[in-house]
């Protein structure tokens, strides 16, 4: 799963239009940690006396009702950076670091600094192909990857 941190770099940079099966987090610190899912149904895992079964429910019910688009940070998958990169995407290699996305452009093919996720490779390519990476994060990270 990509970083909390690089989604929020990533966020002023994509358009997100929600789909089941994504996910996000809200960054108030009360809930900071947790991460929840898009889905219109949901269904509970329930174990009692060695019985498990799942409860299929329409709804939860929770203190906070609803929430603006806006004020969570997507946490987009692997698959979903990848699609981002589009003809950028040049190739993902898992080396004995992390792993590491090439891609091309804005102006050079470019290589990331070894990341223990896959997806958080993904980001860094796709804050590069934006034309906002981080070259001093970048430099940093590569730094102690040596």
């Amino acid at each position: 799963m990509i970083s909390r941190e690089l989604a929020r770099e990533l966020q002023p940079y994509l358009r997100w239009q929600p789909r089941n099966g994504d996910e996000f987090f809200i960054p108030q610190p009360e809930i900071a940690d947790s991460i929840f899912l898009v889905s219109d149904m949901v269904v509970e895992l329930v174990t009692r006396d060695n019985d498990t079964r799942f409860h299929f429910n329409g709804t939860v019910e929770w203190a906070l009702d609803s929430v603006q688009v806006g004020q969570v940070i997507w946490l987009p998958r692997e698959d979903q950076l990848r699609t981002l990169l589009g003809d950028h995407f040049l190739s993902l290699d898992a080396g004995p670091d992390g792993f590491v996305v090439a891609v091309s452009g804005p102006g050079h093919a470019m290589h990331t600094p070894p990341e223990p996720e896959a997806a958080d490779a993904y980001a860094r390519a796709l804050l590069h192909v934006v034309g906002h990476g981080d070259s001093q994060a970048s430099n940093q990270r590569a730094s102690k990857a040596r």
